[in-house]
């Protein structure tokens, strides 16, 4: 089943695009999406039909930063009713707790990893899609209502330590700076935003305890009607171990409260398994890390959790059928073709 994602993620799109020379609803139906899209917010749409929107879009615009320039339109109501549970949560702490919780419900392809190492912080946030596809404008939509998020809990005046984005820096960095500021770094090997321990403590001076448990057991009723089932945090918690190389179904089941039979038995009752998961998304992200070419070959295999270059050569070739060589120049080849039509 593909993964969702709520309709308000293509708001102020028509705009946008007719502000480009863009025919919003001639776009949306090339990507296989209802024209009611545009105008109903609550719609559930797959979420790679919306990355193919904006990758297209940005395309044929000729303007590198779509994803961008659409973030700078967006406000907490986009999160529909998780922005209340975000707005009256006591810390940034918790807002981003209810996020990683919760935000499935408004994006079922993304998922927020908090990771804390003395007093920094990494706020990392990554797409889960079906295929190793462009993921520029996606991203930084993405990122860049996240960091307006942050801007509204802790004021407009709060600044991280770092954004950092997975693909290559763009010719014109303006709309970066313009939206993150001057610390905006490219070619990292996650997308996400630095901040430090201090800053998840902030207090938020409206907090509303009671209406912040009143819209938990809305969001948690929801969580549980719709819920997409293990799998989909398996594949979650992968994404993030894989860089590690420890990204075995042991650790996988500790993080998930679980032992690792309970985790084979609930994927078998999905129709999955552990070591298929593990090798579909090293599938899709060898694709995005070649496709980009900012990252050595040997820098790709420990991302993709291999020990050795020698391992990632021979795991290539037989997913493949050719060397990682040959697919960077083939995919490299195919995205310039691309971007001549």
């Amino acid at each position: 089943m593909p993964a969702l994602i709520r309709s308000a993620s293509l708001t102020h799109y028509a705009e946008l695009a007719r502000a480009c020379g863009l025919d919003p609803l001639r776009m949306v139906a090339e990507a296989g999406l209802p024209s009611d899209c545009l105008r109903e917010p609550d719609l559930k749409i797959p979420a790679d039909a919306v990355r193919e929107l904006l990758e297209r879009s940005a395309q044929r615009s000729g303007l590198e930063t779509f994803g961008l320039r659409l973030a700078e339109t967006r406000r907490l109501s986009n999160l529909g009713p998780l922005a209340l549970l975000v707005r009256e949560e006591a810390t940034l702490r918790g807002a981003l707790d209810a996020l990683a919780r919760y935000g499935a419900l408004h994006n079922q392809a993304l998922f927020l990893h908090i990771e804390e190492v003395g007093p920094q912080v990494v706020l990392r946030q990554e797409m889960v899609v079906g295929r190793g596809v462009p993921m520029r404008q996606s991203t930084e939509l993405a990122l860049g209502v996240f960091f307006r998020l942050l801007r509204v809990l802790l004021g407009p005046g709060w600044t991280p330590r770092r954004v950092c984005f997975t693909h290559t820096a763009p010719a014109d960095r303006s709309v970066h700076e313009r939206l993150f500021g001057p610390r905006v770094e490219f070619s990292h090997d996650f997308n996400g935003i630095v901040c430090t321990a201090g800053d998840l403590d902030a207090l938020n001076p409206g907090a509303d305890p009671v209406m912040a448990r009143y819209a938990r057991q809305v969001l948690e009723t929801s969580l549980q009607s719709g819920a997409t089932g293990i799998a989909h945090e398996v594949r979650q918690l992968v994404f993030v171990l894989l860089p590690s190389g420890q990204c075995c179904v042991e650790l996988v089941a500790q993080h998930l409260g679980v032992d690792r039979r309970t985790v084979h038995r609930q994927l078998a009752h999905e129709g999955e398994t552990f070591s298929a998961i593990v090798e579909a998304t090293r599938r899709e992200l060898v694709v995005r890390y070649l496709d980009d070419g900012t990252q050595a070959l040997s820098d790709v295999a420990l991302l993709l959790g291999f020990a050795a270059p020698s391992a990632f050569s021979r795991w290539h070739q037989t997913q493949f059928g050719t060397s990682a060589t040959s697919r960077r120049k083939e995919l490299r080849e195919k995205s310039i073709s691309e971007k001549r039509q």
